[in-house]
């Protein structure tokens, strides 16, 4: 008998240790797993690319805010050119347009705009006549002007409280046209050249439509882009996170600063709702910051430009929005984390701005919760992940996120289809496995896509893609979150992606690895218990 129960005893140790040798576990998840998530990108933070429709019907869509433009007089056939790119007189007497000659847009209205230098300054004129400058840093009437634009780009420049821009004889750009011009060739007409219409976040879907018609394509599409039926297609597929992008406006809801729309709000919580019908667990991701902490539309930036590190007010104001977002969720069941700001900008954010940040954040996020985890989001750009596990951000249920895609590089613009698959193996499993083993927080993909640049793959291509990039993420130890739940492009969506089954969400071959030999030890030491 003695024997008997100390094999019994011995039986279960093993197999203790074999099942929790299979990997890290999340807490808040059942069963002992780690995250397989999914972003509702595109949903509360707005990306035109992943919805462009919501942008259709905006009066003059492509003159929105942060949309560089060229002028080219007709008379003269030379540019206008802020001298030095700011900060002094402006010229009409450049042949190519490039950085001096391309201003980018601030809008109020479908024709009404002010025009920012690449060194931030606006084009002014103070007087009727006067000439044209580029020294005012903040814009008021002085700096806005009217844009009559005919069917073929070519334009007429009006100051909003004096006469219409002319090039003069001596390449100067002056106020002083007399009269009112045609659209023949005069000195008050100029070529406009669209050098890149870029920008299609919140800021210009809100002030591109003008509040009234913003709120309503914005409650329109928070109600039906996504709905309870998701969370139940992603219960049925084993997604049992996901990582939800908010402004950082949703903490002023229901009615924020302009131009932002209110409404937000009350779509996180029916995500918090639906999310805890289907035993789905949520992250809150702070993916626009006050001021923008990149340049991208994402961060709701309105020309490209990050000022969030630049401004003590703008990093008080978003550890603001923690503190508002942690209160009222902390204590949800469906929460299982908060990441405090998406995708830094490695060139706009020193480390020493965003270390302390992270480290206010984490403590705001204690205040509440004692097990909610609190996720960094790595930097943009030439940073190495590492400088956040060196940083000693936080001490309990910590978690950096690392953004993994074979696109926005030219390294990967020619690779074959087993070229990317290789580089998975090659690059992206070495560096989980070290950040793995690394003594800090957990590791998270918190973002990959199952596309690339490869032309003419196949759907078999797409499917050893996805199974290598599986095989590798299933190994971090927080887990993964695919980008996004829904896109007009298709690889880029979860739901189409798994229905067209071009993406197979099985277990990766490692974990799998590591189950079948797991069992085999266990189905051993039911024998060795048995004999």
């Amino acid at each position: 008998m003695e024997l008997v129960f100390c094999k019994w005893v011995c039986a279960f140790l093993l197999c203790c240790s074999l099942i929790f040798s299979i990997g890290h576990s999340v807490e808040g998840l059942h069963g002992g797993s780690k995250v397989r998530g999914v972003n509702l990108g595109g949903w509360l933070v707005i990306e035109g690319w992943i919805k462009p429709s919501l942008f259709d019907d905006i009066p003059n869509g492509d003159m929105l805010d942060g949309t560089e433009v060229q002028f080219k007089s007709v008379t003269l056939q030379k540019y206008i050119s802020a001298e030095n790119g700011g900060g002094s007189g402006v010229t009409v007497d450049k042949d190519t347009p490039l950085s001096w000659e391309t201003f980018r847009l601030w809008r109020e209205s479908e024709s009404i705009f002010q025009f920012r230098t690449t060194q931030g300054q606006f084009l002014s004129c103070n007087d009727n006549g006067g000439n044209v400058t580029a020294t005012v840093q903040s814009p008021s009437d002085s700096e806005t002007f009217y844009v009559e634009r005919n069917y073929n780009n070519r334009v007429h420049i009006k100051l909003k409280n004096g006469g219409y821009l002319q090039a003069s004889k001596d390449n100067q750009l002056t106020t002083d046209y007399p009269g009112t011009p045609g659209w023949d060739d005069n000195a008050a007409t100029f070529q406009m050249t669209i050098a890149s219409n870029n920008y299609h976040g919140d800021y210009q879907l809100a002030n591109g439509y003008g509040h009234d018609k913003a709120k309503e394509v914005l409650k329109k599409h928070r109600n039906s882009f996504i709905t309870v039926d998701d969370f139940d297609f992603l219960h049925r597929h084993g997604i049992n996170t996901v990582r939800i992008p908010v402004g950082w406006w949703i903490a002023f809801d229901p009615n924020p600063p302009a131009p932002f729309i209110g409404g937000s709000l009350e779509a996180l919580d029916n995500a918090f709702t639906w999310a805890q019908s289907y035993d789905i667990k949520c992250i809150i991701d702070l993916h626009a910051a006050p001021g923008s902490q990149n340049w991208m539309e994402h961060s709701a930036n309105r020309d490209g430009t990050t000022d969030w590190p630049t401004s003590q007010d703008y990093i008080s104001k978003t550890l603001d929005v923690i503190d508002f977002l942690a209160h009222r969720y902390a204590k949800h069941p469906a929460l299982l984390g908060i990441e405090l700001l998406n995708e830094p900008s490695a060139a706009g954010v020193p480390l020493d701005v965003l270390v302390p940040f992270y480290k206010q954040g984490y403590e705001i996020v204690r205040n509440y919760s004692s097990t909610a985890y609190v996720i960094f989001c790595q930097r943009i750009g030439n940073a190495d992940p590492i400088e956040l596990y060196q940083a000693n951000l936080g001490s309990v249920n910590t978690v950096v996120d690392l953004h993994y895609y074979n696109l926005f590089d030219r390294y990967f613009d020619n690779l074959t289809a087993e070229e990317n698959i290789q580089f998975i193996y090659n690059s992206r499993q070495p560096q989980v496995q070290a950040l793995n083993g690394a003594n800090g927080p957990l590791v998270f993909i918190g973002e990959w896509v199952n596309e690339w640049n490869t032309t003419g793959a196949s759907q078999t291509d797409y499917q050893n893609y996805g199974r290598a990039q599986l095989d590798v993420f299933n190994s971090a130890s927080f887990g993964w979150a695919y980008w996004t739940i829904k896109n007009d492009r298709k690889h880029w969506d979860l739901e189409w992606s798994i229905q067209k089954n071009y993406l197979q969400l099985q277990t990766g071959k490692s974990e799998t690895r590591k189950m079948h030999y797991v069992a085999a030890l266990l189905g051993l030491a039911c024998i060795w218990f048995l004999v």
